[in-house]
C-alpha cells in the first residue's frame, strides 16, 4: 500500500470535504480518501503508487486546488 497526502487550499466546510473525498475517489487504484478539514490534508491510500497529475486534476474537478 502507498499512502500519500496533500494539501488542499480553499475548502471551508463538510460538503468541500465530501466533493473532494468523491472526485479523488473516482481516480483509478484509490483504495480509500481522508480529508482534515482543518488542516486542508488529503491522504490518499492505494496499492501502487497514482499519478499526481490524476489527483491534482480531480481535485480540480471538485473545485479546489493542491497547494
Amino acid at each position: 500500500m502507498t499512502q500519500t497526502t496533500y494539501t488542499v487550499t480553499g475548502m471551508t466546510c463538510e460538503h468541500c470535504v465530501k466533493a473532494v473525498s468523491e472526485e479523488v475517489g473516482k481516480v483509478e487504484g484509490v483504495e480509500s480518501v481522508a480529508v482534515d478539514l482543518p488542516s486542508g490534508a488529503l491522504t490518499v491510500v492505494s496499492a501502487h503508487e497514482l499519478d499526481d497529475a490524476a489527483i491534482r486534476a480531480a481535485v480540480d474537478e471538485a473545485g479546489y486546488q493542491v497547494a
